[in-house]
Order: C-alpha cells, then structure tokens, then sequence
C-alpha cells in the first residue's frame, strides 16, 4: 500500500523519517505545499482549502493511508478528511498528554512549542482542559523555526539567538518537558534541548506512526524495497539535488534520535 504524506512544506519530512525507521520496505508519497508554507500563519479556511487539495493529489497518485504531518493541518481538516474518504486519516498532535505525565510527577512546568495557528486554535484549549493541564502548560509559537528550515537554515548562529529572543524570562530550570508541536521544530531539537537541558523533548512523529501501524499493512522490511516519491504543491520532484536535500533533511533527524 502506498502511504501519502502531507505537509506545509519540509516539516512533515520529519514524520516520514520516522515511517522509514520503523517500516523501512514501505512505499512513500510525500506532498509538500511549499508554494504556499507556512500553513500555521493561515486562517482555518486557507489551511483547509489546501489541505482538501494536497490529499486530493495523494489519493489520486494512488495513497491508500493519507498521514496529515502537520498538526496545523491535523486541527483544521483531518474531520473533514474522514467524512470524504473511506481510507486512514492519521493526524498529528501535539504530544502535550505524555509531556504532562513526565513533568506533573516531578513537580515542573511543561512547554509547548508551536506554530500561532495551533497555539490559538479551540483544539489546543480543550486538550489542555481535557488533560488538566490548564496550570501547568505554557505556549510559545516559533514561527520563524519553520522559515529557517524550509530555507536549509540550521546553523547555531541563525537559530540559537531567535530562540533566546522567544524563551526570554523564561527559567529552564522550571520544565521537565518540551513539546515539539510542529514537525518543522526536531531538526533543531539539539539546539532546543541546550537551552532546557535538564527537560526532556517530546515529539509526537513516533505515536503517530505507531498509529498509522495499527491502520496499514505491514510493508516489506526490506529496505532495497523503500520508494519515495515527492510532490511539491502538486507537481513532481525529479530534480536529484533537490531529492538530495530531502534526504539529508530526514537523515539530520535521523541523528537527532541516537
């Protein structure tokens, strides 16, 4: 079966190297909206419109499991998506339950890192009600994270002091956790866990595609199997540089799990 994978841009690249670690003989499609990134600076309306499109192009390109990498996109039209199509819609969230069964034991604060659009969303205040953690979870969006790296920007000059900017009057020290809440923010999970060392950084790629296993058929473990094709905003990547980029991009989170 073929799994699609969308995204606003490269963020989603981050999910989809998951995929690949852990069902390494699968057949991937991966649409990347770069025309028209980022998604979580939209309103509702935009991102869903884009959405409906992106997943139109995956299932017509053959994707029998469509797998929304982007938590903007998961909040505006993953309901949608499921009363259109009769195939697993598997969204993302931000990983803010397991983050709050780390640090309320210890008696810390949790961050959650995300894009404005997700921060501001009804979706994200009712999980916090639901999970009790209305007094313990901060927010902070980092928009320009995902600028950077869709433009290949991952350098400690770049990123270190726009994040200090963001986290200022902040204590470290307070968090026993941090939320990855935008598939664009682990590639500068190093550079994140510097600042809050002593926090532990919660991406939510893995239960997502925990998920998607319980929903697809085993693909072959055979990595010589692997396929992956790129879409960005509905037309092909067959440019082997650009397919280069996108390699090293998911090898780069890669070795950010060791």
């Amino acid at each position: 079966m073929k799994i699609g994978f969308l995204d606003s841009g490269l963020g989603g690249l981050t999910v989809l190297a998951h995929a690949i670690m852990h069902m390494p003989g699968g057949e991937f499609i991966y649409y990347a909206d770069s025309d028209n990134a980022p998604y979580g600076s939209k309103t509702p309306e935009e991102v869903l419109e884009l959405v409906l499109k992106g997943v139109k192009k995956l299932v017509g390109e053959g994707a029998g499991a469509v797998v929304l990498a982007c938590n903007t996109a998961t909040s505006i039209a993953a309901p949608t998506l499921r009363e259109i199509y009769d195939i697993p819609i598997i969204g993302m969230e931000p990983a803010v339950k397991p983050a709050i069964e780390i640090s309320k034991p210890l008696g810390l604060r949790v961050l959650v890192t995300a894009t404005p659009l997700t921060c501001r969303e009804k979706k994200m205040q009712d999980l916090l009600k639901a999970l009790d953690g209305e007094e313990v979870v901060d927010l902070v969006a980092l928009p320009s994270l995902v600028g950077l790296a869709e433009g290949f920007e991952f350098s400690d000059e770049e990123v270190i002091p726009y994040l200090m900017e963001q986290f200022a009057g902040m204590d470290p020290a307070a968090y026993g956790s941090v939320v990855l809440g935008c598939t664009h923010f682990p590639y500068f999970k190093k550079q994140i866990q510097g600042i809050f060392k002593g926090a532990v950084l919660v991406d939510g790629a893995e239960g997502t595609i925990r998920h998607l296993q319980k929903h697809v058929p085993v693909p072959s473990r055979d990595a010589n199997a692997l396929k992956i094709s790129y879409f960005v905003s509905g037309q092909p990547v067959l440019d082997p540089t650009q397919i280069k980029k996108y390699s090293e991009l998911m090898a780069r989170v890669a070795a950010n799990c060791e």
